[in-house]
């Protein structure tokens, strides 16, 4: 366990998005999202000063933190003896986790720092394959975009590319006056489980393309905005191309990919 006494060394960065979280029935609660199911090692992303930390390292599972502030990394080190080992001190956005993971399976936890959180996600995305679960929290209205359904206003890229490979929950919300210092915003706390089947029965380069470029123009009609594909007049004719991006579940973009895949 780690002690407090050491809790006024670590200054929350401003450029690393950093918020410490104080409560610690909501650690507790961020810890318990995780269903254990399926690997058997979890990666806890910023963990500062250990406040989530020290409830993953309650569970039956192996925990591994990765953290860019060297001032976080020298607390933990110095509170988290059994820890030391599995602490990874660099940037998880350009950091090659096969070097610690090789190809075991691996969940992933923390309050993710607002400014680089939709890019964790991304990176989650590419790692899939070894990534069962997911969860933590973010700034609420990042939560709210990624578990969205088709046709709200938040829906988008987001929503779409993670909601192809994994099942998203927005599990609850936040408020600032628990962290220090406070956020002007409210967060929220999610989980993604990774669906059974998760490949796509069309080009995965590909999907991800339109629906990028589908969304880049969301007001217009998906005939305008994926101009740049070349299509066919025939395809073009079929009803899903009047449709705008928002009103397109998960399932007919995959659709849609194939039917362009089909085309080109």
């Amino acid at each position: 366990m780690a002690s407090n006494s050491n809790q006024h060394q670590v200054k929350a960065k401003k450029h690393l998005g950093q918020h410490f979280l104080k409560d610690e029935n909501i650690a507790r609660k961020i810890g318990d999202t995780l269903t254990l199911s399926g690997y058997k090692k979890i990666l806890e992303i910023g963990p500062g000063m250990g406040v989530l930390t020290k409830y993953l390292l309650e569970k039956d599972v192996e925990t591994y933190v990765i953290e860019i502030d060297t001032e976080s990394v020298e607390y933990l080190q110095v509170n988290y003896l059994n820890l030391a080992p599995r602490i990874i001190e660099r940037d998880f956005l350009k950091f090659d986790l096969t070097k610690v993971f090789n190809e075991d399976p691996f969940a992933i936890t923390g309050n993710f720092p607002y400014n680089i959180s939709t890019q964790i996600v991304f990176k989650t995305l590419e790692m899939r394959n070894q990534i069962p679960e997911f969860t933590g929290m973010f700034q609420k209205e990042v939560a709210q975009r990624i578990c969205s359904k088709e046709g709200s206003k938040v829906y988008g890229i987001l929503s779409v590319l993670t909601q192809a490979f994994y099942d998203a929950e927005y599990l609850f919300t936040v408020p600032p006056s628990v962290f220090n210092p406070p956020p002007k915003v409210d967060s929220g706390v999610l989980r993604l489980t990774r669906k059974e089947d998760y490949t796509l029965p069309c080009d995965e380069k590909l999907f991800f393309k339109v629906v990028k470029q589908g969304f880049q123009q969301r007001r217009k009609t998906l005939r305008n905005s994926l101009k740049t594909f070349n299509l066919s007049d025939n395809l073009k004719a079929n009803s899903i191309f009047g449709k705008r991006p928002e009103q397109l579940n998960v399932q007919e973009f995959i659709e849609l990919t194939a039917l362009i895949e089909n085309d080109i």
